[in-house]
């Protein structure tokens, strides 16, 4: 199923979403990625070889979007996948009483802007293309999955806006499926936990070696090639659709 498959991936230049850039070309798929590091994303792109197409820009820009997806449809003639990997992450308490401050509205707008409406924005936009393909046997057109986080079960302190942006997606998880049900497209959300990404390898050790004992089995951070393996077994199980998937071992707690 995933040989020839296209799709258009956010946030694949590092992390989770360059993970899944791999495993879906390693797979035989065809990629364009779009992320607003045009640099690190074409030295992926370049690196990985195969079907890698590059579109820069961002997931909360109308026009960014629409660019990267008329690049897949010039490039491979359809869009099979929209796989949203974009995100972004601040920690801020809402009032510091030591230095008597509030958080800045502006770095919770961010949160929202890029986790909430980036992710919505490339869903409403991609959702056109992908329902235009034929469905195959099973009626399926396409698959739409989104990346949340379990920190918006469970935030900690500082994690206010990360965890609403992020409690946002899978809010919208079941009623987006819905309202693309009629056109044969899935949508499933990923919640992944602490993961071995370039955003968490600034965290002390200290802090790093307690989440791993946090974490009843594999008692480790995951690794971002275990995230690509959710998201191909996602795509390729017609089955689930409507659902939040978590990923985390079994950790239900972290500290910040």
């Amino acid at each position: 199923m995933l040989k020839g498959m296209v799709s258009l991936v956010t946030g694949g230049a590092s992390g989770l979403g360059k993970a899944t850039v791999e495993r879906l070309i390693k797979n035989g798929g065809k990629v364009v990625i779009l992320d607003i590091q045009a640099t690190r994303a074409r030295e992926v792109a370049t690196r990985i070889g195969g079907d890698v197409l590059v579109s820069p820009g961002c997931v909360t820009s109308e026009d960014d979007v629409k660019r990267a997806l008329e690049i897949t449809k010039d490039k491979f003639g359809r869009l099979d996948t929209l796989v949203n990997c974009a995100g972004h992450a601040e920690a801020h308490q809402v009032y510091n009483f030591k230095k008597n401050l509030e958080c800045t509205l502006e770095s919770f707008v961010k949160c929202v802007n890029v986790n909430t409406i980036g992710t919505f924005n490339t869903i409403r936009l991609a959702s056109g293309l992908i329902g235009k393909n034929k469905p195959n046997d099973d009626g399926q057109r396409g698959v739409i999955v989104n990346t949340a986080a379990t920190t918006a079960y469970e935030g900690d302190i500082g994690q206010a806006a990360y965890a609403a942006s992020k409690a946002a997606v899978i809010g919208m998880t079941l009623p987006i499926a819905r309202d693309l049900a009629s056109q044969g497209i899935r949508v499933v959300t990923v919640a992944p936990g602490i993961f071995d990404t370039q955003l968490v390898s600034s965290l002390p050790e200290k802090m790093l070696e307690f989440i791993k004992r946090m974490t009843p089995f594999p008692s480790r951070l995951g690794k971002p090639e275990e995230f690509a393996l959710l998201v191909t077994s996602i795509i390729e199980n017609p089955m689930l659709n409507g659902e939040v998937i978590r990923l985390d071992g079994g950790n239900r707690w972290f500290p910040l």
